[in-house]
């Protein structure tokens, strides 16, 4: 099966789920720590699922170009004042919303809600919901960059 952007899509939602949380403790704890992403994974001892791998891997690879997509539609917030949780939540949604994942918008979208929900707070759910449709809504512009 194909989504609407010619992706194939994802066989097991509950497993991208939990890779994407696995991915949001990965980078949480890169950036409590200081550390780049890939040194996080440099030092697990078992490698996590390779979704969250990719997840961690991309976001460290592509940070300047997620932070400034983020930084551009996170109206009245500055990326260093949200936050932790939101702001990974964000640069996890932005690397599968840009970067070419293989996940429909309406789901990297929605994952992104529901943990700022679970993990964050009520509002973080609607402003993590806003900087990403704000972001997917300059998709074809941003993808050819």
């Amino acid at each position: 099966m194909t989504t609407s952007r010619g992706r194939k899509a994802p066989s097991s939602t509950g497993a991208r789920r939990r890779a994407r949380e696995r991915a949001l403790d990965l980078l949480y704890e890169a950036e409590t720590k200081g550390l780049a992403p890939d040194a996080v994974l440099a030092e697990l001892v078992v490698a996590p699922e390779p979704y969250a791998a990719t997840l961690v891997h991309g976001v460290g690879a592509h940070l300047a170009a997620i932070d400034a997509s983020i930084g551009a539609h996170a109206t009245a917030w500055d990326i260093g004042r949200l936050p932790v949780i939101d702001r990974q939540l964000l640069r996890i949604a932005t690397f599968e919303l840009v970067f070419g994942a293989e996940v429909p918008i309406a789901v990297a979208i929605d994952e992104a809600v529901e943990l700022a929900q679970q993990f964050s707070t009520e509002e973080s759910g609607r402003y993590v919901n806003g900087v990403l449709a704000a972001i997917a809504a300059e998709l074809p512009d941003l993808q050819a960059s």
